[in-house]
């Protein structure tokens, strides 16, 4: 799949439903580390970023690879 092709089907990819997923999880694991909701908010906001860094070197592996093969 080229990278143009990749980007055309993010609208109609199951990808939509990390973006829910993310936030939960963000703030679930912010929430159980403080208890007053800024730092809850801080922690979470750098746990997305984390999170969505983390996948987007996954995507861009496995581009790398379908790429290659």
């Amino acid at each position: 799949m080229s990278l143009p092709n990749l980007f055309a089907t993010w609208s109609s990819s199951q990808l939509w439903y990390s973006v829910p997923l993310i936030v939960t999880i963000s703030l679930v694991y912010g929430a159980t580390r403080h208890e007053l909701m800024v730092p809850i908010l801080q922690h979470a906001w750098r746990t997305a970023k984390w999170i969505v860094g983390f996948m987007a070197i996954v995507v861009a592996i496995l581009v790398a690879f379908s790429c290659v093969v």
